[in-house]
């Protein structure tokens, strides 16, 4: 009976070569994600431009490499028009502008069910756009939030799907507050390849001149020459 295990034993070793055995306890490659095109004119159905009421534009290139299913929510967000007249409601100085929330108040969302988490370990850059969530990993919806500088605390605890990648201007002249006393609004949220023109600027408020505040001077009194 010893024998005969050890014949069996023998033919086992036979059959798994080294190689074969090389190959089994060889770990896994590492997830290699895509990189960032930079350039606003390629595959522009993955470009997420934000005309503000600050008068600036932020093009954003969208990610499905990194999070999929994050992504096809923003777009489908996106092309409904909820993200449109949305303001800004929590812009924290020197960390991130977050919006998405048709309340203003933080706590509301779309009527589409909650994602589940895309954690990845792409670096929350300046510039990353991200989705923000509640406690719960699986409670994403619609508020996202753009990245003013790099925050590595943040990899791999909230789905990075996106970075800006022209406008970043724009997007540090975002009214700071928590919520902000005047924020600052996404007038029109597109998707480039839709070729939505640019909206009209939002007015500026001129007091009258018998408004309270209004310190009576004219354009005359602008232009005229300043005395010695």
């Amino acid at each position: 009976m010893f024998k005969r295990l050890l014949a069996a034993g023998a033919f086992a070793a036979l059959t798994l070569t080294p190689a074969a055995a090389q190959e089994a306890e060889a770990p896994a490659a590492p997830r290699v994600f895509a990189k960032v095109n930079f350039n606003a004119a390629e595959d522009r159905e993955n470009v997420l431009l934000l005309d503000l009421s600050n008068g600036g534009r932020v093009a954003i290139r969208l990610m499905p490499d990194w999070a999929p299913s994050h992504v096809e929510r923003v777009k489908t967000l996106t092309r409904q028009g909820f993200y449109d007249g949305v303001i800004f409601h929590r812009v924290i100085d020197g960390f991130m502008a977050q919006t998405g929330d048709p309340t203003g108040t933080g706590q509301g969302g779309s009527q589409l069910p909650d994602l589940e988490a895309e954690f990845n370990k792409v670096a929350h850059l300046r510039g990353t756009v991200s989705m923000a969530r509640a406690q719960s990993e699986d409670s994403a919806n619609s508020q996202f939030f753009i990245v003013f500088y790099p925050r590595f605390s943040l990899d791999n605890k909230y789905t990075n799907f996106g970075r800006v990648i022209s406008g970043m201007d724009a997007a540090d002249a975002i009214e700071r507050g928590e919520p902000p006393a005047n924020p600052t609004r996404i007038l029109q949220a597109s998707i480039a390849s839709d070729n939505k023109p640019v909206p009209a600027p939002m007015p500026v408020a001129v007091p009258e001149q018998n408004a309270p505040g209004f310190d009576g001077v004219s354009v005359d009194d602008l232009n005229a020459p300043l005395s010695e």
